[in-house]
């Protein structure tokens, strides 16, 4: 309870990344549908909206000779808080980013601009 207290009174500096952007979840995912199975994961200000959750992108630290940052990871979904660190770096053979958590790494290609700012995250309330 303590932790979820913390996490509501917690000051919120909302700052681009060098990661914002729209990215699919796999080949077939629909771009215009961001936070549910079979759409899209997006980046924007800070909030990492995935199926179900976001997680604010917090103390961003520069990987040494890689063109990479590790965050912080404040995330809330299913009732649930959690941290953990998360690194993020740009794909060197596509315009996507990998996205690497404690034994997992995640390849996403970028869906395109167009129609791209129209995609609102799902919240998992209204579900």
């Amino acid at each position: 309870m303590r932790l979820a207290v913390a996490f509501i009174l917690a000051p919120v500096v909302a700052a681009a990344t060098p990661f914002d952007g729209t990215y699919r979840q796999n080949a077939n995912a629909e771009c215009a549908l961001v936070g549910a199975d079979g759409g899209a994961l997006k980046i924007e200000d800070g909030i990492f909206y995935g199926v179900d959750m976001e997680c604010r992108m917090t103390r961003p630290v520069n990987v040494v000779s890689m063109d990479a940052t590790l965050y912080t990871m404040s995330c809330s979904g299913d009732d649930q808080i959690w941290t953990e660190r998360a690194m993020l770096m740009n794909d060197a053979e596509s315009d996507g980013i990998i996205m690497v958590w404690d034994g997992y790494a995640f390849r996403y290609s970028r869906c395109a601009e167009t129609g791209s700012d129209t995609a609102e995250p799902v919240s998992a309330e209204t579900e």
